[in-house]
């Protein structure tokens, strides 16, 4: 008994990991899962480029070659370059609590000119005519609503009002909440969809199981809701995962390869040459938003841009955004 005792005191006087101490604080700031691993993935290489020294033996110094090095010698384009900023400026500041004050010999990565790709709205039928199941209405929400396909395989039940037909995006880039559009084509197949969770959810209620995991702070709040039917994803997984830190199995959901996969098969089937995955789905959304005649502040607010001059990218996409026509077109008959 006494040596088991002992073991208890050990285990709740062993200090976390850095990496762990990381985690969990997104956790509990109600991160994204994808930042999580976003960041976590720079720290562990900011610390192996670093010799494996502990970031509080670390100098400005030491994380400004970090940041020439990705710049310089990897060529990283501005945008990986920022995340990796923010997830070094994060571990210093939020969990370190560390100044590091303003970094002036820092190269910056130069910003990316290249445009995005588009489907034509004939491309966009195409692809959706290779695709079929959940699979088909997952796509379809890329393009009628403009979520990043993290954003749609994170959808709950209560996320979606098929009444009002919108979306509520929770926690996207930005850590932040969105509405923007259900479309209403899509409507009869993800009615099909919900009927089929629920049975599903029912069939796991029945054996014991069909708890999801919930945000830290609500699972505190309301210990049943991860019960509830709301709750579970509108694209659940087939099989029942271990949830280890709580001890039950649930369904996550759908993982982003499969769906990748999927989408690039269609693309493929679809003899569409263009480098294009499912993020393209995204900016067409945007793009014939535009050539609808939308605003550009509207697009930006359901595309969840913080600045409209991301948005602004699409206008340079439309071949008539300069106004010009080719003389090709004006003085030469074929």
């Amino acid at each position: 008994m006494k040596n088991s005792n002992r073991n208890k005191e050990i285990k709740i006087t062993t200090k976390p990991k850095l990496l762990d101490k990381v985690k969990f604080h997104l956790r509990a700031n109600r991160y994204s899962k994808s930042t999580e691993e976003a960041y976590v993935k720079w720290i562990k290489e900011y610390i192996l480029y670093s010799g494996k020294r502990h970031p509080k033996e670390l100098t400005k110094k030491d994380l400004e070659d970090y940041l020439n090095y990705l710049a310089v010698t990897k060529k990283v384009s501005a945008s990986t370059q920022n995340q990796a900023i923010n997830a070094i400026f994060y571990l210093y500041k939020k969990v370190l609590n560390i100044e590091i004050g303003w970094l002036e010999d820092v190269k910056r990565a130069r910003k990316s000119k290249r445009l995005p790709t588009v489907f034509s709205r004939r491309e966009v039928t195409e692809v959706l005519k290779y695709l079929d199941g959940e699979i088909k209405i997952i796509a379809s929400i890329l393009y009628g609503g403009g979520l990043r396909l993290g954003e749609a395989l994170r959808l709950r039940i209560k996320d979606v009002d098929i009444d009002y037909k919108t979306i509520i995006v929770r926690e996207s880039k930005g850590e932040k909440d969105r509405q923007t559009i259900l479309p209403m084509s899509v409507i009869p197949s993800l009615r099909n969809q919900l009927k089929k969770v629920k049975r599903i959810h029912e069939n796991d209620l029945k054996k014991g199981k069909g708890e999801t995991i919930l945000p830290a702070s609500l699972r505190e709040k309301y210990p049943n809701a991860g019960k509830e039917f709301g709750w579970q994803y509108v694209f659940p997984s087939d099989k029942l995962v271990l949830a280890e830190k709580y001890k039950f199995y649930y369904r996550h959901h759908l993982h982003e390869t499969t769906v990748q996969k999927r989408i690039k098969e269609a693309i493929k089937k679809a003899e569409i040459t263009k480098q294009a995955s499912s993020h393209t789905f995204r900016h067409s959304f945007a793009t014939h938003l535009l050539e609808n005649g939308y605003d550009i502040r509207t697009i930006q607010e359901l595309l969840g841009h913080n600045s409209v001059k991301t948005t602004m990218i699409y206008t340079h996409v439309l071949n008539n955004g300069t106004g010009v026509r080719s003389p090709l077109d004006v003085n030469i008959e074929y």
